[in-house]
């Protein structure tokens, strides 16, 4: 990926708890730590979130982001996340309302927009384009830098739509890893 030109490295840990699915941990994070310099994005998809976050933060992360349903205290979290010296996302399914937003944007770095269900690669896109233009304009409102991330679906065709409406930050999975040539997978999408 580093050599194919990502900018990120965005990593999903899965609990098999919150999410139906079961990925890694810290251990793995640290690993390929040591074989590329890109900003790490580790999307935590667990419950409760944390426990978890020291482990993360020391094995490399550079962004954790979680979600508000994962700890009864999500400025509590990111609170936790700032004390390592990282950057501090929050992440949105498809069916959690923006309002959670409304005491975070002063803190946070990174919204995380997912326009499918969180678990499983592969998935339809949900076409939620106007929460992600009202969360635009929201970060735009509030005066700081945030960026704007959106998972789930992103491919060559949804990639120019979610763009349109804000997005600033795309994480593509199965548009990058099903094709051989993963440069020109990820230029398609620059494109």
């Amino acid at each position: 990926m580093d050599e194919a030109g990502a900018d990120y490295i965005h990593i999903d840990v899965m609990d098999g708890h919150f999410v139906p699915n079961l990925t890694i941990g810290p251990v793995v994070v640290e690993s390929i730590r040591k074989v590329s310099k890109k900003i790490f994005d580790v999307h935590l998809m667990i419950a409760p979130v944390d426990p978890f976050i020291e482990g993360f933060a020391k094995a490399g992360a550079d962004i954790i982001t979680f979600h508000p349903e994962a700890g009864p205290h999500p400025h509590r979290t990111v609170q936790l996340i700032k004390s390592f010296g990282k950057k501090a996302g929050i992440s949105l399914n498809p069916a959690t309302p923006i309002d959670v937003l409304d005491y975070l944007l002063p803190e946070i770095d990174l919204v995380l927009v997912m326009t499918v269900n969180p678990g499983f690669g592969g998935q339809k896109f949900i076409p939620l384009l106007d929460k992600i233009r009202t969360i635009r304009e929201r970060i735009g409102n509030c005066g700081r830098a945030i960026d704007l991330e959106v998972d789930g679906g992103i491919n060559a065709e949804t990639a120019p739509e979610v763009i349109r409406n804000g997005a600033d930050v795309l994480v593509a999975g199965t548009a990058i890893f099903k094709e051989k040539d993963y440069r020109e997978a990820i230029q398609r999408l620059l494109n």
